[in-house]
């Protein structure tokens, strides 16, 4: 047996979903310890919204908001594809795992002090699409609630800064704020203001979005007493008779060895900032590097050293696709509400329309590939808008009516008093662009889409402006003047990774459960298939199976007959 520096139960790599695992294992009586290679906790969750999709989960029973696994099942067929059509990390057993352990995982967070408010409006993606069965307009997403970083003393420094900034503003109210020209718009904006002012006047250190999530997760982690590691990366999976039994970490620029009775769970994301992993893997949707919101630590080595174990892979060519453009010094500004209001459309170089403008944002990317690979142009593409556009709705981080002159003058938003001036300063085919125009603000009067469809859809509502008749999404490109701004497949990470069953456990090659290797996140293929089937598709995977690997890794510790400490209060 070979010499550990530290003997533990269960070890996490990676410091975002993967510490509802550490939680669930050390309320099992399981001794666990997190490596973090990054100095700061949180991963790609911390930098997210923050909100787990999670059907007829406890909050929609007590708000009396009605919803069925029976119907969440039947969505996943509908948007993913029968289990049997699809991927194998998206099988039957693994679907029911998501659906009914989600909210097992929801009580037991709640218990151990993570408290979660409910979505309202923030609709399943394809609610409402045509052919589609089984979503919720209503919201079928949790997210935790705003969290005082005081609690945490030290580790608050630890956290990443969250998606709302500076306010207290809970994800789901950005698409409301986005639209501050409605009533709606307004009391929601109201409510977030007196929420940040008044956690400032009491001394409170509030955050939202995923910092929240994390630290509520940091702080329970702290009354069970499992420490996370920060600066400390995964070097190497230890193997012994077949099984996974430990890691060489490196820890303060030195190798630690640590045994893990109860196994090892990977849930350190993808290979989003890796191009070279990009440019194996994905041929036909070839992201950069350059366009990516993932976290800094989304390298892919993790991925890589359990490849070297044998360790079978799907979907590696898939990612979270974020429609973004390009600000001066390259950082890609993610595009939701902008390209689903009213007086927008997308075009390629050649000024034709391809896709649903607001469609959810990871088929946008995936048809942005398409359209490239089938008629090019569409990397970039443009996404034009008029004055009535930038007067009414706030564009990244310029609100109503206020156009920084930075992005004109460094030409990352291109302006123009007529179209066709538009057009030569993007290269687009100006009398293609006037035709396309043409034709779509004959759609903007009726309100029917007769290419795309646009606005038929309850989540493209929600980021439309519900005021704007008659449709929500559709208002004519014709009041100069007009803008415009390259548009990219960005993402937010990939979406292809381990194979694992419903367990969280890693298969190899062979189809084969590698002993003592559980996955979650990012690292994994998802559940999800190639579809983003509403707000918190990516967290939560990675929190479900997170937990339900730590509950499994329990039932081998005590089959094993090594039970770890008892259940720390």
């Amino acid at each position: 047996m070979p010499e550990w520096d530290h003997v533990t139960d269960f070890l996490v790599i990676g410091s975002g979903g993967g510490l509802v695992g550490a939680l669930r294992a050390a309320a099992l009586g399981l001794d666990v310890v997190v490596a973090e290679k990054s100095d700061m906790i949180g991963g790609s969750t911390g930098m997210s919204g923050g909100i787990i999709w999670l059907p007829d989960n406890p909050l929609m029973k007590r708000e009396g908001v009605p919803d069925s696994l029976d119907d969440a099942r039947a969505y996943f067929d509908s948007v993913v594809g029968k289990a049997d059509e699809c991927s194998p990390a998206s099988s039957q057993a693994r679907r029911e795992t998501y659906v009914t352990a989600g909210n097992d995982m929801f009580t037991f967070l709640e218990s151990e002090g993570v408290e979660f408010l409910r979505c309202e409006g923030y609709s399943d993606y394809y609610s409402g699409a045509r052919g589609v069965v089984g979503g919720h307009a209503r919201s079928r997403s949790v997210e935790a609630v705003a969290f005082d970083t005081r609690e945490l003393g030290e580790q608050a420094t630890l956290l990443r800064p969250p998606v709302a900034g500076n306010l207290t503003m809970y994800t789901y109210e950005a698409g409301y704020v986005s639209n501050l020209r409605t009533r709606v718009g307004m009391s929601v904006m109201a409510r977030v203001m007196r929420r940040t002012v008044g956690g400032r006047l009491r001394g409170k250190k509030l955050v939202t979005n995923g910092a929240a999530l994390i630290a509520h997760l940091l702080k329970a982690l702290g009354r069970r007493g499992v420490p996370v590691w920060t600066k400390t990366s995964l070097e190497e999976l230890v193997v012994t008779d077949g099984r996974v039994v430990g890691a060489v970490l490196i820890k303060g620029g030195k190798p630690i060895r640590v045994q893990a009775r109860g196994g090892v769970l990977l849930a350190a994301g993808g290979f989003s900032r890796n191009q070279q992993m990009r440019d194996e893997f994905s041929a036909d949707q070839p992201g950069r590097v350059e366009w990516t919101s993932a976290n800094p630590g989304d390298t892919g080595e993790v991925l890589r050293l359990a490849m070297g174990l044998g360790a079978a892979t799907d979907m590696m060519d898939e990612g979270w696709w974020m429609p973004s453009w390009l600000l001066a010094d390259g950082t890609p500004s993610m595009t939701l509400s902008e390209r689903c209001k009213p007086h927008s459309i997308i075009v390629d170089a050649h000024g034709n329309r391809f896709f649903n403008e607001a469609i959810a944002y990871q088929e946008a990317g995936q048809l942005m590939f398409a359209h490239e690979k089938k008629a090019g142009g569409a990397l970039p593409s443009w996404l034009i808008i008029d004055s009535r556009h930038r007067s009414n709705y706030t564009f990244a981080t310029a609100s109503p009516g206020i156009t920084p002159r930075k992005w004109i003058a460094d030409g990352v938003m291109k302006k123009a008093a007529t179209l066709d001036d538009l057009a030569r300063q993007c290269g687009i085919d100006p009398v293609a662009l006037a035709r396309t125009v043409e034709r779509f603000n004959g759609f903007a009067e009726t309100g029917v889409d007769e290419d795309f469809y646009r606005g038929e859809g309850d989540h493209e509502r929600y980021q439309g402006d519900v005021t704007h008749q008659p449709n929500a999404c559709l208002g004519p490109i014709s009041k100069a003047p007009f803008y415009a701004v390259a548009m990219y497949p960005g993402d937010i990470g990939t979406n292809g990774g381990l194979l694992c069953d419903e367990a969280g456990r890693v298969l190899n090659t062979d189809g084969a459960v590698i002993d003592g290797l559980y996955a979650a996140g990012n690292c994994t293929a998802s559940v999800m298939g190639r579809k983003y089937l509403g707000a918190g598709a990516t967290i939560g995977p990675s929190v479900i199976f997170s937990y339900v690997a730590a509950a499994d890794a329990a039932r081998q510790a005590t089959a094993a007959g090594e039970p770890a400490t008892e259940t720390r209060q």
